[in-house]
């Protein structure tokens, strides 16, 4: 079983893919995005290294899914949970690229995107766009401090565009009014939401979350 948590940045999917790792007897798998060399420029000058910085997400997430995914979900009775989707790198390249970089990088997505396994569900996180911008705040990261709330709006509706036509199973979770840090009750109310969805027993038919 192969589980995919996906949100805008700041909206909480490695917090939960940690915080549910032992509840579904996991593995997991973390999206690795510090390594980037281009990441803090492109958030000063986004057009200047917008092509830099999707190249090297889109091959090193495809090295790294490629690597650790098959034989994790292969195992006997093998779980794992991952923080992102290899689809996560297209969601930003649909608002960072144009022209003749996002069709060089829409060929290069879709001849990888054939080799990476789908996952069974992915638990997308929502929140608005006030709520995203307080988190990503709270944490303060340091290559994160330019960013502007347009770029984040604009993301947060790619995201909602993207899930609203994703062809696979998708699972919706509205995070604005719960905290899975810090309230056990809302961390179970997402499990239980995650084992309906997979039909994974134990789960209550009333769910705590709307």
């Amino acid at each position: 079983m192969y589980i995919a948590v996906e949100g805008v940045i700041g909206v909480g999917k490695t917090t939960l893919v940690r915080s549910l790792k032992e509840a579904f007897a996991a593995e997991i798998c973390l999206e690795v995005f510090e390594e980037n060399p281009f990441l803090a420029r492109f958030y000063e000058d986004r057009e200047r290294y917008a092509f830099q910085t999707q190249m090297f997400f889109l091959l090193s997430r495809y090295h790294q899914q490629r690597r650790e995914i098959p034989g994790r979900i292969h195992r006997d009775n093998g779980s794992l949970l991952s923080d992102y989707t290899f689809d996560k790198d297209a969601i930003f390249a649909r608002l960072n690229l144009e022209g003749d970089e996002l069709e060089m990088y829409f060929n290069i997505h879709t001849a990888l995107a054939e080799k990476i396994p789908k996952p069974d569900l992915v638990v997308y996180l929502r929140a608005d766009t006030p709520v995203l911008m307080e988190r990503i705040a709270r944490r303060d990261r340091s290559y994160e401090r330019n960013m502007e709330w347009d770029y984040i709006d604009a993301l947060n509706h790619t995201y909602t565009g993207y899930f609203a036509d994703y062809a696979g199973e998708v699972l919706t979770i509205d995070t604005n009014d719960i905290d899975f840090v810090r309230s056990r009750e809302d961390l179970d109310g997402v499990e239980n939401r995650i084992r309906q969805a997979l039909k994974l027993a134990p789960f209550q038919s009333e769910l705590p979350l709307d």
